[in-house]
């Protein structure tokens, strides 16, 4: 009786299980609705964030520089750095017309405060369309600019980007932490192409100016240290007003390796943070984490006591979960990562629950 009651909860989780990845199917297979222009020639003001970056600095903004765009201004926003980044932009701000400076000044107030320096940089732009990114990434194509301006319309104000993490070779953390990475722009691109988008990175993200003063920028969650970009999407976002663009050119990709211990951190952070998403997208992901969750425990179950029934619905959940994110990572240029599937996602999920205790025990502290 227990195991006829355990084995059809197991057909039931595998099966919307499967509904999800064939939900996902929209962005491995769906082409994004959108009317390219391809002669755009918007100006648009690229906002670095710069924090204690003067090793790489240099780099990253000749990368800028180089970039093929007929019209753009390169704003970076220095906040308090104690190193010496500001005499470096400095410096290239006297080889270069088109950038501007913007140095913040720790206060009482804001002591920090990332969103108050990006505010302070919004600000100061000249211009309407505003492209964000941070000096640790790079630009993988000099039409960078090109192909993420070319995604704003008159409906579309919000342009979400692609970043790439760095590869690490014979690195098996490296390969996990791409593989989250990969899941999670699936999951949120799926999202937006139904209307509901809820996360975006500071390092590839594009809106105009209009939309960040209607919603009064980042005042409604300006004391949160963390999720600049989500939580503006959350207020500034509509059904019908976000798009994103995943061709290579208006890709960015990690100029530094993350480590396991940096990753584990921000993996607490971001399920905190994932507390102040609005409800739908909140409800839908957890409903997805628990049934994966559920799936396994019992497969195995199931497994032991009759293999031959469980069997099926195992491979078929996996032939399923490879094809649909094969394609999602062809789409994403990023095949090599799901060549240890479904390895890497039975550690992703002991990981997630790893994360949830580690967060019962000790909360991360605000990030700057």
């Amino acid at each position: 009786m227990i195991f006829t009651i355990l084995f059809y909860t197991f057909v039931v989780v595998t099966a919307i299980q499967v509904l999800y990845y064939l939900f996902f199917l929209t962005f491995a297979y769906g082409q994004n609705k959108i009317k390219i222009n391809t002669d755009v020639n918007i100006p648009v003001s690229v906002i670095v964030y710069v924090k204690n970056n003067a090793d790489v600095l240099i780099d990253s903004i000749q990368n800028l520089t180089k970039q093929k765009y007929s019209s753009f201004e390169i704003v970076l926003v220095n906040n308090a750095s104690s190193d010496n980044s500001l005499d470096i932009i400095e410096t290239l701000q006297k080889k270069h017309s088109n950038i501007k400076v913007v140095n913040v000044e720790n206060t009482e107030a804001f002591w920090g405060n990332k969103k108050y320096a990006l505010t302070l940089g919004v600000k100061a732009a000249t211009h309407e369309h505003l492209l964000f990114t941070e000096i640790n990434s790079k630009a993988l194509s000099k039409n960078w600019i090109h192909e993420i301006a070319s995604n704003f319309s008159q409906e579309n104000t919000i342009v979400i980007g692609y970043q790439k993490l760095k590869r690490k070779k014979n690195s098996f953390s490296n390969l996990l932490i791409r593989f989250n990475h990969l899941l999670r722009t699936i999951q949120s691109l799926s999202f937006v192409k139904f209307r509901n988008p809820y996360n975006a990175t500071n390092h590839n993200f594009a809106y105009t100016k209009s939309v960040f003063f209607k919603v009064n920028g980042y005042i409604n969650h300006l004391n949160t240290f963390i999720g600049e970009a989500d939580l503006f999407l959350k207020d500034a976002a509509t059904t019908n007003n976000t798009t994103y663009s995943i061709k290579l050119d208006s890709f960015v990709v990690s100029n530094k390796h993350l480590s396991f211990k940096e990753w584990f951190y921000s993996q607490k952070q971001t399920s905190i943070l994932f507390s102040l998403y609005k409800l739908k997208p909140r409800f839908f992901l957890r409903l997805f984490t628990l049934t994966k969750l559920l799936f396994y425990l019992l497969a195995i179950y199931t497994t032991i006591l009759n293999w031959k029934l469980s069997l099926p619905f195992i491979i078929s959940y996996f032939l399923i979960q490879y094809v649909v994110l094969g394609k999602s990572a062809s789409k994403l240029h990023e095949k090599n990562i799901i060549l240890l599937l479904p390895f890497l996602d039975i550690c992703l999920v002991l990981l997630q629950i790893s994360i949830f205790i580690s967060n019962q025990i000790s909360k991360p502290t605000h990030w700057k």
